[in-house]
């Protein structure tokens, strides 16, 4: 019995060495670490994500596409740093308060061989493996946003509900990023009206939640639902100029939000 349980005991630590002799033969993965940033709008009827124009060549051909605006991180700079050097310089966007959500760092993520040529010549590095760290920004833009540049790059503002092939994953964390938000609306309403103007009718309150949601609300039950909302404030101000009744603007209380939050009410 002894002799058995000895045996059993050896051949597994053998197994075991030899596993982990296979681990020490396999190279370390050389992974650079970028940012990329989801940079959400509400143009009062969809919601849009800020989209860098990107060129390259493919043979003699020149090919454009679409990526989100992001960079690999510096030797010197933290990620929360990154992400903001990223909006200013890329975007144009100073001072936006952003929300850190996840990484993603699968194997296959530089798969296609267009976004490796691409990253190299553009950072003029050898790509092995890149880990990108995504955030989310909630910026208010006009009903006319569209295209722009900042300092020579080429931005476009894209309904999240049409989007076109993106470079590298960037297709699935616009889309993982929108549940996301949808998390952060549902937990802590505020982040809503990051995305509406200052003042709002209720129409374009009701189509917000309608995008965030993916689901059509009631005319009637959302308007009961704007009453119970009691840190928004309706105003003694109108539209003007409409060819339709003339709506009520609304808007946010961030005393009352932040008081009824406190006391767990809002």
């Amino acid at each position: 019995m002894l002799l058995s349980l000895k045996t059993y005991i050896c051949s597994n630590l053998k197994h075991t060495t030899l596993k982990m002799n296979h681990k020490q033969d396999t190279p370390l993965a050389n992974h650079h670490i970028s940012v990329d940033c989801v940079i959400v709008g509400f143009d009062g009827e969809q919601l849009k994500v800020l989209l860098l124009k990107r060129t390259f060549k493919e043979g003699d051909t020149e090919t454009q596409d679409m990526k989100l605006p992001g960079d690999l991180i510096y030797q010197d700079e933290n990620l929360d740093d990154a992400a903001n050097r990223v909006l200013t310089e890329q975007a144009g966007i100073k001072r936006m308060s952003t929300v850190q959500f996840k990484a993603y760092g699968s194997r296959n993520r530089t798969d296609k061989e267009r976004d490796i040529k691409w990253l190299e010549n553009t950072a003029n590095i050898k790509v092995e493996r890149i880990v990108t760290i995504a955030y989310i920004a909630l910026v208010k833009i006009p009903a006319n946003a569209s295209s722009f540049k900042v300092d020579g790059n080429e931005l476009c503002w894209e309904p999240v509900v049409s989007l076109p092939d993106l470079a590298f994953d960037h297709n699935r964390i616009v889309g993982e990023a929108l549940i996301h938000i949808r998390q952060m609306v549902t937990n802590d309403p505020i982040y809503m009206f990051h995305l509406l103007p200052h003042k709002f009718t209720a129409l374009q309150l009701r189509t917000l939640f309608e995008r965030i949601y993916g689901k059509t609300f009631d005319v009637r039950n959302f308007q009961k639902k704007l009453k119970q909302m009691k840190y928004v404030t309706p105003l003694e101000e109108y539209e003007k100029n409409v060819a339709h009744r003339a709506a009520r603007f609304y808007r946010l209380d961030k005393v009352e939000y932040n008081r009824l939050r406190k006391l767990g009410l809002e």
